[in-house]
């Protein structure tokens, strides 16, 4: 079942994926050699498992994969990638239930794989979403951009197409909510990106799962990619670092009144001194925890070039 797979991850979106599938099978038509569409139910309370049964039953090139718990979105598309390269994809398109992006973009975006990219991103020119989201989106695809240093302009666009290999280098790193950096880790990875100027649409039914509580979780992980991007192999550049840095400014806050001292002044009662000695002690500390990560990383290379 070669082809283009879509992977739509859904949590409790029977009524959108009722008019939202036989929109994507209509344009998977248009692109060449067909393709499937995969729902991956993120264990719906509502009654998107009838609605997909249906789907299924009306066409062969329908699929679900249903999870008996919420999981989150990042381990659906974990899950649905794996299960598409499975089954032989050629491309693997991700894309929202929610039904505001547009099933019609689908050839165009495929196509640009074409031109030499491994992953194309749907860049939604005009948000149709709140206030508080376009703006809270705009702040953070600057940041993404500026700590990673990948080229784009709308990051957490959830509707993307790319090559299977791309799928599957990024899977391994899409837990929590990771999701969101599909486009950084596969730029990390190596693989050329672009974008797609797409159209963008209000949600069908229903309401968003997200609120502004994923703007600070987004932050949060934005930090661990940056970290991993950066440090993955060699945490003791960072830690080590902060650590010389915490030592050398504690053990000259401690000459300092070392000095003093002689000079027959009282330091016991100053706070400088207990400054000075917290901060040799956690730079000590941290250039430890530096240490022991550096042991985990090389354990985990002589493990991988050990095994047959």
């Amino acid at each position: 079942m070669s082809g283009t797979w879509v992977v739509v991850p859904a949590f409790d979106e029977a009524e959108n994926l009722e008019v939202l599938v036989p929109r994507i099978l209509d344009h998977l038509d248009l692109i060449p050699g067909g393709g499937h569409v995969l729902v991956v139910d993120d264990g719906s309370r509502d009654s998107t498992p009838d609605v997909m049964a249906k789907l299924c039953a009306d066409n062969d090139r329908v699929h679900v994969d249903r999870s008996v718990r919420n999981r989150g979105k990042a381990a659906a598309m974990q899950r649905g990638f794996a299960l598409a390269i499975d089954e032989g994809a050629t491309a693997i398109v991700m894309m929202d239930a929610d039904g505001q992006d547009d099933p019609a973009e689908l050839p165009r975006l495929v196509a640009r794989l074409d031109d030499g990219f491994d992953l194309v991103t749907g860049a939604r020119v005009e948000r149709n979403d709140r206030f508080v989201k376009r703006h809270t989106s705009r702040l953070y695809n600057w940041a993404t951009g500026r700590l990673s240093g990948a080229p784009g302009r709308d990051f957490n666009s959830g509707f993307k197409a790319m090559r299977p290999d791309v799928a599957r280098d990024v899977s391994p790193m899409l837990y929590g909510e990771l999701h969101r950096y599909v486009t950084v880790i596969a730029h990390w990875l190596g693989y050329r990106i672009t974008e797609e100027p797409v159209q963008h649409h209000e949600r069908m039914f229903g309401k968003s799962k997200y609120g502004i509580a994923r703007f600070f979780r987004g932050f949060m992980d934005l930090m661990t990619v940056r970290f991993l991007m950066s440090y993955e192999h060699r945490p003791s550049h960072l830690f080590g670092g902060i650590g010389i840095v915490s030592f050398l400014l504690g053990g000259a806050v401690l000459a300092y009144l070392t000095v003093l001292r002689f000079l027959g002044q009282t330091i016991g009662d100053r706070p400088l001194l207990i400054a000075g000695v917290l901060l040799v002690v956690v730079g000590v500390q941290l250039l430890l925890f530096g240490l022991l990560a550096e042991l985990v990383v090389y354990n985990r290379q002589r493990d991988g070039r050990t095994k047959p």
